[in-house]
């Protein structure tokens, strides 16, 4: 099966690489944790071959997006009043194991990254309570938009994998056919 499990980790690492390539594009990936979380795994079984996935769990929410609870809550001046970013998330808030204030816990660090935290004038930080409050509020009511950073490239190269499979596997399979011939052939001599 040499030539099908190079076939198959070659079809990881292209998902893997177009993943965190897409994250950077999209700057989804500010503090780099999430990019340098997605793995691939090829694993061979006496009786199949399989490719597992794996990356932070909230990869799947960057991805997928996450459908909000309810658009028109925010006040009808909000750019993201009565829109819902990702009407057919599988993932709506609540879903998640996170802590109570755990998103504007997270947006803490993200805004400092993001370059948008508040400032005096003279350059001093100020407090990012309310800066936190009002992004918390949108993301929770209008939702988080589907970025397919990964759906994307494992659809792309998934198309292709059936042809380069039987290709590969017919290799391996005429290979083993050969092998046993020889093998066969060296016997009966």
């Amino acid at each position: 099966m040499s030539e099908t499990l190079k076939a198959l980790q070659k079809f990881r690492d292209i998902v893997v690489n177009e993943a965190k390539a897409n994250l950077r594009s999209q700057g989804k990936d500010s503090s780099g944790k999430l990019s340098n979380s997605i793995q691939g795994e090829v694993k061979q079984m006496p009786n199949s071959i399989g490719v597992y996935f794996d990356m932070l769990p909230y990869g799947n929410f960057q991805d997928k997006g996450v459908k909000g609870a309810n658009p028109s809550a925010l006040p009808s001046s909000s750019k993201n009043y009565g829109k819902q970013k990702a009407p057919n998330s599988p993932y709506k808030f609540g879903t998640g194991s996170g802590a109570k204030g755990g998103l504007r816990r997270s947006l803490d660090s993200w805004i400092v990254r993001k370059g948008i935290a508040p400032r005096d004038l003279q350059g001093k930080f100020q407090s990012r309570k309310t800066l936190k409050f009002l992004i918390a509020r949108s993301i929770y009511f209008s939702g988080i938009k589907p970025s397919l950073f990964f759906t994307k490239p494992f659809e792309k190269a998934f198309k292709t994998l059936p042809d380069v499979l039987i290709d590969k596997y017919g290799l391996d399979a005429e290979q083993l056919l050969t092998q046993i011939l020889d093998t066969n052939l060296k016997n009966i001599k």
